[in-house]
């Protein structure tokens, strides 16, 4: 039943041309995914998340991009990188979010790989590529969408969306853009 009526919703949506992401449109994935529903637990940074699934709790990196670092300890946090976090809360906090796996089920952290889909059907992972919080990353074999999400990136980019916007100097504020 709760499949059906999702399946209601995203005909409903595609049907009026309704897959908004940051003031535009982008188009979903060309086929409906056939996704696993998690409930979001936790943000862990622009490309990661926890969620629960099945009375399970799992990490998920989602598959195709890479968003600047917040949490290496190894590197300090990279710039871009608390805005893509705070984007990707904004996106899915708290959300049921679909799932779905492509070749590869984990990384090499144990990290499931995924696409994800909000219920309206607004794909996750191109949308935090097209708002500029993250690039487009191929990572053989888990290329289905690939084209997709470099399409998304040359929006950006022609945007001059986020990490394409004009890079902080050292006399810059904090973090901020420069002042024209």
């Amino acid at each position: 039943m709760k499949r059906a009526l999702f399946y209601v919703a995203v005909l409903g949506l595609l049907l009026g041309g309704l897959v908004a992401c940051d003031g535009g449109t982008f188009p979903p994935p060309p086929d409906p995914p056939d996704g696993v529903a998690a409930q979001v637990v936790d943000i862990v940074d622009g490309d990661t998340i926890k969620v629960s699934l099945e009375g399970e709790l799992y990490t998920v990196r989602y598959i195709g991009i890479d968003a600047p670092e917040t949490k290496d300890p190894k590197r300090p946090v990279e710039w871009m990188g608390p805005e893509a976090s705070a984007a990707n809360e904004r996106l899915v906090g708290g959300e049921t979010v679909y799932l779905e796996k492509d070749v590869s089920e984990t990384d090499r952290y144990g990290r499931l790989l995924r696409y994800a889909y909000l219920a309206d059907r607004t794909f996750v992972n191109a949308a935090l590529v097209r708002q500029g919080y993250a690039v487009a990353s191929s990572y053989p074999p888990d290329v289905k969408y690939q084209d997709l999400l470099r399409q998304a990136e040359r929006e950006a980019r022609e945007a001059e969306r986020g990490l394409w916007s004009a890079t902080p100097s050292p006399t810059s504020p904090a973090g901020g853009p420069l002042q024209a």
